[in-house]
């Protein structure tokens, strides 16, 4: 166990300890007057603890610790808890963990988190809430970026999420399908699609259903890329793009964000448009998302962990959804592989990325 968490639970086992030796105490000044200092420790500890109360919180984010877009997330989310009155190294104490390296880890440092038992969990992406759910039991959980949390089984309800888990949803399984109309609206000589999806991400299943439903009336057909590792990726990125006509889908999830800079540069190399579902993609030379703004979720949750810890639940606080969706694109790489983006999509834009990856 970190032994900055164990700070607050020393503190419980001496008020515990003297509290015990002090009914032991015989009659006698000194022992009376050492009683009486002890009490007056155990006060001052308890009045600590108190002040301290969340100093066991944590955070599984899924990106890597290295990431940038994951500090600026974390960034975010402490913002929002400092305008609460939650201050990093005053009255408040945050374990992270980075989940970047994929499913096993995820599940390993879920477990390291439940062990340290923390007033709340913030947890980013399904796969995080779904390792954390399995083995939480009681403790709160707040999550960011899950999709559909009803079918995943981690609320009963968006209005009554009714058990320890609430927080916010990123897109209903049906907005998928834009992504597609989306990109034939971009490039209209497509007639082909590359889907890059996580093999372990079952919730992508709900996605790629919605993408192949609106498939046929846009003349476009679908395949499917399992991004396993890098080498599958980039393999089977190339033999599409042979054939020409093509465009790319990339779904977010922890393996396509693994490979984000592989899948970025390939899309580049074949002149391959595409769109994303996460934004970060398009910060690192990707042409084009349409997302809700994931960083402004954790600015958001910080709200959410405040009211749990002043004593409200999670079952009774209800799942947020997105209120805005926003399109960005990246101009230099539509220049770059021989794009004129439409007016049309232009004029629709939240953020076009001009040069340097910089509005």
């Amino acid at each position: 166990m970190s032994r900055r968490l164990l700070i607050p639970l020393l503190i419980l086992f001496i008020a515990g300890t003297t509290v015990a030796q002090s009914k032991d105490v015989k009659n006698s000044p000194a022992r009376d007057e050492a009683a009486k200092e002890k009490a007056a420790r155990d006060l001052e500890a308890e009045r600590i603890l108190k002040e301290r109360r969340a100093n066991a919180r944590s955070l599984l984010i899924n990106l890597a610790a290295d990431d940038p877009e994951g500090h600026a997330r974390i960034t975010a989310f402490a913002q929002g808890l400092q305008e609460a009155g939650w201050t990093t190294g005053r009255n408040v104490r945050i374990d992270y963990r980075w989940g970047g390296a994929g499913a096993d880890a995820m599940a390993k440092y879920a477990a390291e988190l439940v062990a340290l038992a923390p007033d709340v969990i913030l947890a980013a992406t399904s796969s995080s809430v779904a390792a954390l759910q399995r083995i939480a039991g009681t403790i709160p959980i707040v999550f960011v970026q899950v999709i559909d949390p009803v079918s995943a089984g981690f609320v009963a309800s968006l209005a009554r999420p009714g058990g320890n888990a609430t927080g916010f949803s990123i897109i209903e399984y049906g907005f998928s399908g834009k992504w597609l109309e989306l990109l034939k609206e971009v490039a209209p000589r497509i007639t082909r699609a590359a889907i890059i999806r996580d093999p372990t991400g079952l919730f992508q299943m709900g996605q790629m259903g919605a993408i192949q439903s609106v498939a046929p009336s846009l003349g476009v057909e679908l395949r499917p890329v399992e991004a396993r590792d890098a080498g599958e990726i980039e393999r089977a990125v190339t033999a599409f793009a042979r054939s020409g006509n093509g465009g790319l889908i990339v779904l977010s999830g922890n393996a396509s964000l693994a490979h984000r800079e592989l899948i970025i540069t390939l899309a580049a190399r074949e002149r391959l448009p595409a769109v994303y579902a996460d934004r970060v993609f398009v910060a690192g030379g990707g042409l084009m998302s349409y997302d809700t703004n994931r960083t402004e979720q954790y600015r958001r949750a910080a709200g959410y962990v405040d009211r749990i810890l002043k004593g409200e639940k999670p079952a009774d606080l209800p799942v947020q959804a997105p209120t805005k969706y926003e399109l960005v694109i990246n101009l230099k790489t539509a220049k770059a592989i021989g794009l004129d983006v439409p007016a049309s999509v232009l004029v629709r834009a939240d953020k076009a990325l001009a040069r340097d990856n910089k509005s």
